[in-house]
């Protein structure tokens, strides 16, 4: 495997370790889909957590913008599935530092412990596993920037867009894989549904 490796790569190494899968599933915002990721499966094999975020690391570092503020540049996930990712990436590129927010609930704001907080101006590469709904991401930019930082990237193993998942603008996105699946809005609208598929209900 190449130090970037290519999408049949990534797409490959996530269905042999089981973290990419085909069925009909419903997602807790109502959303079905054909298809459900789970990197987390992926990364519980160190080998392969070194792989991906390596070869996440280096698409970061071909830019020279950012390159240039790798010795200063704070690596930023949300609390789970982002913090592994978090590590490799900081490690590969040698920044500044790792940190993370987290929420108690679905439906509770997004913070940081006592005493984490940003410096005026700082600069921060949002790191996650993956860019699905967008909600973690939006908010951890958010909390950043109400706090006086500012997001300089984007990071994530895969990019698998929903018709909801937000645009973050003129902020530059990086992502190992792309992985377009079938989405239907409710069950109405589900052509599983109707075909009579089993369901699974999947919890992020």
């Amino acid at each position: 495997m190449d130090l970037i490796p290519s999408q049949e790569d990534v797409c490959s190494l996530l269905k042999q370790t089981g973290a990419w899968r085909h069925g009909h599933f419903v997602y807790p915002n109502g959303l079905h889909a054909s298809e459900y990721l789970q990197v987390a499966l992926a990364m519980r094999h160190f080998e392969h957590l070194k792989t991906l975020s390596v070869g996440l690391s280096r698409k970061v570092r071909a830019n020279s913008e950012l390159r240039a503020m790798i010795p200063e540049l704070s690596i930023v996930a949300p609390s789970g599935g982002g913090l592994p990712v978090a590590y490799g990436v900081c490690e590969a590129l040698r920044a500044k530092q790792v940190y993370w927010a987290e929420n108690e609930g679905v439906d509770t704001p997004m913070h940081f412990r006592q005493y984490f907080f940003q410096k005026p101006g700082e600069k921060v590469l949002l790191v996650d596993d993956i860019f699905r709904s967008g909600r973690k991401l939006s908010q951890l930019k958010n909390l950043i920037e109400s706090n006086g930082g500012e997001v300089v990237g984007l990071a994530v193993i895969v990019y698998q867009p929903t018709p909801h998942t937000p645009d973050f603008g003129s902020i530059p996105l990086y992502y190992l894989a792309k992985l377009d699946s079938l989405y239907f809005k409710d069950a109405d609208t589900c052509d599983l549904c109707h075909q009579g598929m089993g369901l699974d209900s999947v919890w992020v």
